[in-house]
């Protein structure tokens, strides 16, 4: 068996997310524990938004189809995301709702089923996601993914970042590089 495959990224749309910065940080640690990372930008994926009536009448649009493939190949998904209005981003919602969607043959949830994932938010506020997380897990569960118990909250993430990328407070950047390294080796147990 080779290296466990991370698929990675910011559940924002916005090009320069606070949350992809905090993913790629994640990410950083998690090929450091001998991991394959694949780092996405959900924006190259641009999908309409979910309609059960033009599913019926056209099919799985071509980013779903290709982002659905993705999925299936890697073990483990690395996902920071911001809180908008105490929630994930609808954009992000949106790609989840046309990822599970089960192609003729195909068991429910196959692009998720078993899937390990580590969560993670980063907002400019002072919770830092933390509204947000329980549910992120919520979903992800009910969508047959194992999310880790351990997760990670940025606030005032505006101020958390050096120029470089890299995280100013070192027990955060212990943190999530805890965290990237957990999704890895958890990645390889659960494959054996």
């Amino acid at each position: 068996m080779g290296p466990a495959r991370i698929l990675a990224f910011s559940a924002s749309l916005r090009k320069d997310s606070l949350n992809a910065k905090l993913v790629r940080n994640a990410a950083k640690a998690a090929e450091s524990e001998g991991a394959a990372v694949t780092l996405i930008h959900l924006r190259d994926y641009p999908l309409p938004v979910y309609d059960g009536d033009e599913e019926a009448a056209k099919g799985l649009p071509e980013n779903a189809i290709r982002l659905k493939a993705m999925f299936k190949e890697h073990q483990g998904l690395l996902i920071a995301s911001p809180e908008y209005n105490g929630s994930y981003p609808g954009g992000f919602k949106n790609m989840l709702d046309w990822l599970s969607r089960s192609a003729p043959g195909e068991r429910p949830f196959a692009a998720f089923e078993g899937k390990a994932a580590a969560i993670m938010a980063a907002s400019p506020g002072a919770f830092g996601g933390m509204r947000m997380l329980p549910l992120l897990r919520l979903l992800l569960s009910g969508m047959r993914v194992l999310v880790l118990p351990d997760q990670v909250a940025l606030p005032k993430a505006t101020e958390a970042f050096q120029e470089d990328g890299s995280l100013r407070d070192p027990k955060i950047a212990a943190s999530v590089q805890a965290l990237g390294k957990l999704l890895a080796r958890t990645c390889v147990r659960l494959a054996e």
